[in-house]
């Protein structure tokens, strides 16, 4: 079943998210992935994963994605946060992480949930 995947990371993160997603390219590329602009370029040249951007994080990109969870676009978010370095953007990140609790999107923040989010397979309702 091909699940939309959302790929962030912030950029003191971005090597880390490189490094497990060449791990889980094999996975990955069963899916429609999209992820923050410079997210997805980085991941794009790298790998050469078809990753949509959809707009840059601190600057409403972070909004959008909370959005296409809204309109249930998005069905996993793995989104690699930097907690020890404050963002301008925090309330944002916030909404984004409130919106995938509450609408019941698996939304991983560390390598350690990421592997599981990747490798769930979604039940029947």
């Amino acid at each position: 079943m091909k699940t939309t995947i959302a790929l962030i990371a912030h950029n003191q993160k971005k090597t880390e998210l490189l490094n497990w997603a060449k791990v889980h390219r094999e996975e990955l590329v069963k899916h429609e992935l999209i992820g923050t602009s410079n997210t997805s370029k980085l991941l794009n040249d790298m790998l050469e994963l078809d990753v949509k951007a959809f707009g840059h994080g601190p600057s409403g990109g972070d909004i959008l994605l909370a959005a296409k969870m809204l309109q249930h676009e998005v069905d996993k978010v793995i989104f690699f946060i930097d907690a020890e370095t404050p963002h301008g953007h925090e309330h944002d990140i916030q909404t984004l992480i409130r919106t995938a609790v509450i609408n019941n999107v698996p939304i991983a923040l560390n390598r350690a949930t990421a592997d599981l989010v990747i490798l769930e397979t979604p039940k029947e309702v």
